[in-house]
């Protein structure tokens, strides 16, 4: 599948379920939004909740292309599972952070090892960080130009969000959203929700 392929993937399966979608962005950034916006401690906040619900917001657009039901509070799904989500979110923040020391580009192909992780752990909440983020590697050995290119192919949707001082952002997050979603599903399989492999990889 190409970048065109999963774009008219997430533009189909999001028709009739467009405002559903923009409503739970918007309260999805919010809340992030909000929480950073608190004196003093705001960053720490968001770091604190930023794993939990980031993770809850990509099973919801998984649910999507999926053609499930997803809900408003799906978004608070994943504090049941704090730990993991959480420790997945603060250990890819480290990690991508330490590999950009060396200058960008390993900090950003580490981004795009690593980005498969969250809907892993959405997929299977009980799995340790380390766990997910191995299996993200090993799922994206191969594929880490295939999802550059796919994000990159909305860079002219980008462009157009400008012109209209961000509004059109409430359209194209979501859009982008659940073309990574798309992207996933077609790496674990239709049938596959589930990554069993635990073997380690190094790259």
């Amino acid at each position: 599948m190409l970048a065109r392929d999963f774009r008219r993937e997430a533009w189909s399966k999001l028709s009739g379920r467009w405002g559903q979608m923009i409503g739970i962005t918007v309260v999805y950034g919010l809340i992030l939004g909000l929480a950073s916006a608190i004196p003093t401690v705001g960053s720490i906040i968001n770091l604190l909740i930023a794993g939990p619900i980031s993770i809850g917001y990509m099973a919801i657009a998984l649910k999507i292309i999926r053609a499930e039901e997803a809900k408003l509070e799906g978004l608070f799904d994943y504090f049941h599972h704090y730990g993991n989500t959480t420790i997945l979110y603060i250990t890819n923040g480290i990690f991508i952070a330490l590999w950009s020391l060396l200058f960008v580009i390993p900090g950003i192909v580490k981004t795009y090892a690593y980005s498969m992780s969250y809907y892993i752990m959405a997929d299977n909440p009980d799995m340790k960080a380390s766990e997910a983020r191995e299996a993200s590697m090993r799922m994206m050995q191969g594929n880490k130009w295939r999802l550059f290119c796919l994000h990159f192919s909305f860079i002219g949707w980008m462009f157009l969000s400008i012109f209209t001082f961000g509004i059109l952002l409430l359209w194209v997050v979501p859009y982008m959203q659940e073309a990574d979603a798309a992207f996933y599903q077609s790496l674990v399989g239709v049938n596959q929700p589930e990554v069993i492999d635990a073997e380690p990889v190094v790259e």
